[in-house]
């Protein structure tokens, strides 16, 4: 099964180029999941049963399960995220006046042996994928969308996405 959240923009038209489909294909898929927030096929009605189908048999979009959510009283939630993979990650929302950032992970553990750090205790594991850093954004964006929280300047909840947490970001660049 292929993850659709592995894939950029020019990998799903290749993609839906692959089964006969039309490059267009690939803008709508991406905005039922990234702006409808729709990962079942079954609901994207613009794509034919026939489609859909085949999305089913070929694809997923597969997201992190969330094992905890902690709130403090500030706002700020940290969520324990368990991959496919059977790690886990830790991904942050912190909530402020004029902005909501999201601190999500690029790693699984870190190879860097800082002492004063518990994640480089646990070691490095391995590097995450674009869908289980993306699945982390999508995730967090969905979750306080349904709660509706928003920022009073803006829109949406999050205005910052930086990659932090487990792992030193930029080794899985």
């Amino acid at each position: 099964m292929v993850n659709l959240l592995n894939l950029d923009r020019q990998g799903l038209v290749s993609f839906f180029m692959e089964l006969g489909e039309k490059p267009f294909r690939a803008t709508q898929v991406m905005q039922w999941i990234h702006q409808q927030g729709v990962l079942d096929f079954e609901f994207m009605t613009n794509l034919s049963k026939t489609l859909r189908q085949q999305l089913k048999d070929m694809a997923c979009v597969s997201l992190p399960h969330v094992q905890m959510l902690q709130t403090s009283q500030d706002g700020t939630r940290k969520w324990l995220l368990q991959l496919d993979s059977d790690n886990s990650i830790e991904m942050v929302f912190i909530p402020e006046e004029d902005r909501g950032t999201l601190c999500v992970s690029s790693q699984v553990g870190c190879a860097l042996d800082c002492r004063f750090c518990a994640t480089a205790q646990q070691g490095f594991n391995r590097n995450l994928n674009v869908a289980e850093i993306i699945g982390q954004v999508w995730l967090a964006v969905h979750t306080l969308n349904e709660e509706g929280y928003r920022l009073e300047k803006h829109r949406r909840a999050i205005s910052n996405v930086v990659l932090m947490g487990m792992g030193e970001p930029l080794t899985n660049f």
